[in-house]
């Protein structure tokens, strides 16, 4: 078995807890969505809430800058094909859209924050 990790937002990007062996697929998988809106990772955005992590599945906990965001099923697509092309075989994938916390500009990344104001 693979050894568990537990990390937070300032440690992984995210919350993450599970095999440690997942957690670079899953980072690498995560940065490469993109927010069309605004150009910026959903990871660099703080949309991604948690990651629960084994070999069987990852789930994925996040949220979008608002209800009526027009892309939200972009996203979620990407965020599944992205996964799927990273993970082990067989590794289901799910993810959950919540509203809360409500998202906000304070939980984009000090790195987007940089190049938001650049």
């Amino acid at each position: 078995m693979d050894s568990l990790v537990k990390l937070d937002r300032a440690a992984a990007g995210f919350p993450f807890e599970g095999e440690a062996a997942l957690l670079a697929p899953v980072q690498r998988a995560l940065k490469q969505v993109v927010d069309p809106e605004v150009s910026l990772s959903i990871v660099d955005m703080g949309l991604v809430y948690a990651v629960s992590a084994s070999a069987q599945s990852v789930a994925v906990r996040m949220t979008m800058t608002s209800a009526a965001c027009p892309v939200t099923e972009v996203i979620l697509a990407d965020v599944h094909n992205e996964l799927e092309l990273e993970l082990p075989p067989g590794c289901q994938v799910s993810v959950e859209v919540c509203w809360e916390p409500p998202w906000s500009p304070d939980m984009i990344s000090e790195h987007a924050r940089r190049w938001l104001d650049g």
